[in-house]
């Protein structure tokens, strides 16, 4: 399958003036991290919060310049559902957006928001996926594919336009990738303009098809499906994708969930960025040198923002963790008053800032008169965290790391 340079530019065209030219903007927390240039293309502040606008808008208006169409329809519980729904009411085309019954209610909520019909049905994907392509049947519209299709393909590339032409001297551009959409549209762009630009992409290490495609120059789909970016979470990855991907490409890695939330936690704390797992694995990969940046101009493309507000503790206190900044561990006490008093003093005179405290004293092995004391805390850093369980230890304290 050939994507050309002037497809993308026409897409650009065609989608340019109802779109977002999200900034480029650089980072000194970044830079002075990774040793590399590090710029952010901000394409969480882009219309829906993702870039899946782009592939969606393109494709209609692929579309409505052919003829008369029906109506649309796609499948999605995320990015992909509000892109459709919003380019389609751009053109004034009725929408159809199949969403498992599982969805979160503020996705479908805001999927309606632009104008879209959304029909529940099944609980998971591949059961909306199959009501969709029904409904295309019965009703003659269109079906939407979120990523392998080439029109799509082009409208997302046009990341790689604005990319290029905001920073022409730019060494690399670091890419999230899922279905490859994104990532086979900007490495097609960007290496017909310049072959000297690397591309690299980056998958989640419990869902990387397209990094083992990329390895073993083959499609390979993944069998299981376990991480927190959803938004990269495709175990099926398009075969025109993989294609372009392996041609264009220089390098694919993979970062794990933990180092995902460090990187948003990060994004928010540093750069006032609220960034979507899938759209920070860019940034988590210079941080654990999965990708040599040292003296490059780099642009980390944050590839969305929607992220759950019920999710977002549980981001950061991964991040948290990741980052050594809480600490969890356990105490065995006599069950004597002032033990727990003791324990609490000298842990507060270590700058340590306890955040929960559960007794337990029914844990097998104790004895009558002990019990467990199960700590969360705050701390400054693994160095800090480090310090305080050796000090505890050093007063005589028995203690668990949990």
């Amino acid at each position: 399958m050939e994507l050309k340079l002037s497809d993308i530019e026409l897409a650009a065209q065609r989608i340019g003036a109802s779109l977002h030219h999200t900034e480029l903007d650089m980072s000194s927390t970044f830079s002075a991290a990774t040793g590399g240039q590090i710029y952010l293309k901000c394409e969480n502040r882009q219309k829906t919060g993702s870039f899946k606008i782009r592939g969606a808008s393109n494709k209609i208006a692929v579309l409505a310049a052919k003829g008369k169409v029906s109506g649309v329809v796609a499948s999605s519980a995320g990015n992909h559902a509000q892109g459709v729904a919003c380019a389609a009411a751009k053109f004034g085309i009725p929408a159809t957006i199949v969403m498992p019954a599982t969805a979160p209610i503020a996705k479908v909520q805001a999927t309606q928001g632009y104008g879209a019909r959304v029909i529940l049905s099944g609980d998971c994907y591949d059961d909306a996926y199959a009501k969709a392509l029904e409904i295309c049947k019965e009703e003659g519209a269109v079906f939407l594919h979120p990523y392998n299709d080439i029109d799509v393909i082009a409208g997302q590339g046009t990341l790689g336009l604005e990319i290029v032409g905001d920073l022409p001297t730019v060494d690399m551009i670091i890419v999230p990738a899922g279905g490859g959409g994104l990532l086979a549209g900007v490495a097609a762009c960007v290496k017909q303009i310049n072959p000297r630009i690397r591309v690299i992409g980056v998958q989640a290490e419990g869902c990387d098809p397209i990094y083992r495609s990329f390895k073993e120059k083959k499609y390979i789909c993944a069998d299981t499906s376990a991480t927190i970016a959803d938004g990269i979470s495709v175990k099926a990855p398009g075969d025109i994708t993989v294609e372009l991907i392996n041609r264009y490409v220089d390098d694919v890695v993979t970062v794990n969930d933990n180092e995902i939330s460090e990187a948003i936690l990060l994004l928010m704390e540093r750069c006032k960025q609220i960034v979507e797992p899938s759209g920070a694995t860019p940034v988590a990969a210079i941080l654990k040198k999965k990708i040599d940046v040292t003296g490059k101009k780099v642009v980390c493309l944050l590839s969305g923002g929607n992220i759950d507000v019920s999710f977002v503790q549980c981001i950061i206190e991964q991040g948290l963790v990741a980052r050594g900044r809480r600490l969890r561990f356990t105490v065995t006490l006599l069950d004597k008053p002032g033990s727990l008093s003791r324990l609490l003093n000298d842990i507060a005179s270590l700058g340590a800032n306890i955040l929960s405290l559960e007794h337990d004293r029914l844990f097998p092995g104790l004895n009558p008169n002990e019990t467990n004391v199960h700590v969360s805390c705050e701390v400054g850093g693994s160095d800090h965290g480090k310090r305080v369980i050796n000090e505890l230890k050093s007063k005589g304290f028995k203690i668990t790391i949990n």
